[in-house]
């Protein structure tokens, strides 16, 4: 069933953030826009990549109001021990939560089953903890943080402005559509 559309479930879990083991919840997401990226695991080749990206855009993302979560089945203390040991991971300012019982990567269904491990699901949710975006990457496909500020631009400015769409590559700034029985066909 598709997530776009419908509101995050109550959950709890624990997190590692700036030094500190803290609590998650869906109430987390509400009252501003998240960015939730589930990855494989700790410790491993691409997803420390991944987050180094995400921790780079993180600072254009904070300017929109928009909080970032990542998640893998790993616990909050394995996030920690990533944290001091690993120099990509090291400089992230982000929450980390972990999910070891699973219950997060099966509710956003990017649970692989027969590992155990978490797809590399992006989630943008609205602050009433709404899903208004989905995107899951194969393993070895690695994502770019930069679409998702792009991404988080275009629902910030379809919520702001009722009536109005984004088309395919829309910038900030950039011409949006009225969708009406006069554009019909005229695209």
């Amino acid at each position: 069933m598709p997530l776009v559309g419908k509101q995050v479930q109550p959950f709890k879990a624990m997190a590692f953030h700036n030094g500190d083991f803290i609590e998650v919840t869906e109430e987390n997401f509400k009252g501003k826009w998240s960015v939730v990226c589930f990855y494989p695991a700790d410790f491993t080749f691409v997803c420390p990549t991944e987050l180094e990206d995400l921790q780079n855009e993180y600072p254009k993302l904070k300017e929109l109001g928009v909080e970032v979560y990542s998640v893998s089945t790993d616990t909050h203390f394995t996030h920690k021990a990533w944290h001091d040991h690993s120099p990509a991971i090291s400089k992230i300012e982000y929450v980390m939560i972990g999910d070891p019982s699973q219950k997060l990567s099966r509710m956003f269904e990017v649970l692989d089953e027969e590992t155990g491990l978490a797809q590399r699901g992006t989630f943008i949710i609205d602050p009433d903890g709404v899903i208004q975006a989905v995107e899951i990457n194969a393993d070895g496909i690695g994502r770019d943080a930069s679409t998702i500020v792009n991404k988080i631009k275009a629902a910030q400015y379809v919520r702001n402005n009722p009536g109005e769409v984004c088309p395919a590559k829309w910038q900030e700034g950039g011409k949006t559509l009225k969708p009406s029985l006069d554009l019909v066909g005229k695209i």
